[in-house]
């Protein structure tokens, strides 16, 4: 454990920065903020990856082969970088994505241009397996055994790695640390087990972080982001909405809170929604480090925006990791249109048909539907059996989405297209046309024995992977 004047600091803040790719830039400034100004030892993790964002972050490689990691990389860095280094405060992110080591070059040319050529920078990888695991003699995991694949074009597959590989990256002195496809609980884990020195098989210390790294993965969704209901839960300065800080004892106390001067909330409702989130199973909340238990987790309010939480067990990690593999699939087309003004739900649903009977009479090779977005289209089947039946209030306008899918990418633009047409062919009043022509992904996920996704760190100063064209050691 660190040391301030020879007493053990038995408290370390791990701080949130980022919940998924495309989150605020502006995210991380106040809560590297309150970790400096706390004085504590501390970390700062981005957690910027979905399970679709890895395969785009590949397709990007495959187009520039010094792309493929997050794309907002360098805008969310450059406000916090200076204070990480000089506090001795690690940052931690799978913002690496198909690309860690071009994503570590770019962290290491950003210190260099903000006078920090000793700014140690990790890169982590290994959970890229596309080339070297045959997914067809693996397991399929859960229910995605259903999905036909005969198919389907492989754009990658990456295993979800654990925490030991980022402790390791923190043991070298690394003030970055740039990995790929890690767990979410993992970028918690890590800067926790470093510090405290737990050992990988405690498994109810490695409970507490993976709480901990569960409950701040998704960024402000635990300060009152999506809680978020006007009128019937509301927040403060939601405009400023604030990202969560953890603070955890050597004893394995947890209390969740925000940074002081930031909008948003921490109370009971918005911890308890976030801890429930994605969990199918309370009792088995599988982890690469540890299984997760939080059937006897008691959470109570122990000040303004301070929630404490206790209880969670943890079991033993499992032998297999799960990898995701991202499929090319077929192609996705949407053009969109509005009406509005007196009667413009009878002119909708007269488009909405015109759209129908044209995809028809041209007898596209599509599957498609049509929405009308204000009347009925998150809750409506293909068909539009809802917003045919609507009866309710006349809105003043209505945008009409029509979506069409189908292998044959010609077709599908040819049928999205048809929303072009309405500006002159369609009912009056009608404007705002556009469409777009987009790749789909389709995902499926494997189990793989751990020993079979060997990492690999490589750890190097700034001024050294500024320009380095490989990162061997």
């Amino acid at each position: 454990m660190r040391r301030n004047g020879g007493t053990i600091l038995d408290t370390f803040l791990v701080g949130n920065g980022g919940g998924f790719s495309g989150d605020r830039v502006d995210a991380p400034i106040p809560v590297m903020r309150s970790l400096v100004a706390r004085g504590l030892p501390a970390a700062l993790f981005f957690e910027t990856l979905g399970e679709r964002t890895v395969a785009l972050a590949q397709l990007e490689r495959r187009r520039d082969p010094e792309l493929g990691y997050e794309p907002m990389l360098e805008r969310l860095l450059e406000p916090v970088l200076r204070d990480a280094v000089t506090h001795r405060i690690p940052i931690l992110g799978n913002f690496g994505a198909a690309n860690p080591p071009a994503a570590g070059r770019l962290v290491a040319r950003l210190a260099m241009r903000l006078g920090l050529p000793e700014c140690r920078i990790a890169v982590v990888t290994g959970d890229d397996v596309t080339t070297s695991i045959a997914l067809d003699q693996l397991p399929v995991h859960e229910a995605d055994d259903s999905l036909d694949m005969k198919s389907a074009r492989l754009v990658s597959a990456n295993a979800y790695i654990g925490a030991e590989p980022l402790v390791e990256a923190l043991r070298q002195g690394a003030d970055v640390v740039v990995a790929g496809r890690t767990s979410d609980p993992a970028l918690a884990i890590a800067p926790l087990a470093h510090h405290f020195g737990w050992d990988f098989g405690d498994w109810e210390r490695l409970a507490v972080g993976a709480a901990c790294g569960h409950l701040l993965e998704c960024g402000s969704q635990v300060t009152g982001g999506v809680f978020w209901d006007p009128g019937c839960k509301d927040i403060p300065d939601p405009w400023n909405i604030g990202f969560p800080i953890a603070e955890v004892s050597a004893e394995g106390g947890l209390v969740i809170t925000k940074p002081e001067d930031t909008g948003g909330v921490v109370d009971l409702r918005t911890v308890k929604e976030q801890l429930l989130y994605e969990l199918h199973d309370p009792a088995r909340y599988v982890t690469p480090d540890v299984v997760l238990d939080i059937t006897g987790c008691a959470a109570e309010q122990v000040g303004k925006d301070r929630v404490a939480l206790r209880g969670m067990r943890g079991h033993s990690r499992p032998d297999t990791l799960k990898v995701t593999a991202c499929f090319e699939g077929t192609w996705l087309g949407e053009g969109e249109v509005s009406v509005a003004g007196p009667n413009a739900l009878a002119r909708a649903k007269a488009t909405a048909e015109v759209l129908h009977r044209r995809l028809a009479m041209r007898g596209l090779p599509v599957r498609a539907r049509v929405d009308l977005i204000g009347v009925a289209s998150v809750h409506d089947s293909d068909d539009g059996a809802l917003w045919r039946g609507y009866q309710g209030p006349e809105p003043p306008e209505v945008r009409i989405r029509l979506a069409a899918e189908g292998s044959d990418r010609d077709a599908v633009d040819q049928a999205a297209r048809e929303v072009l047409a309405l500006l002159c062919c369609g009912t009056a009043g009608t404007g705002g046309a556009r469409w777009r022509l987009t790749p789909r992904i389709l995902t499926r996920s494997y189990l793989v024995l751990r020993e079979r996704v060997p990492t690999h760190v490589v750890v190097k100063a700034a001024r050294e992977m500024a320009t380095a064209t490989s990162l061997a050691r």
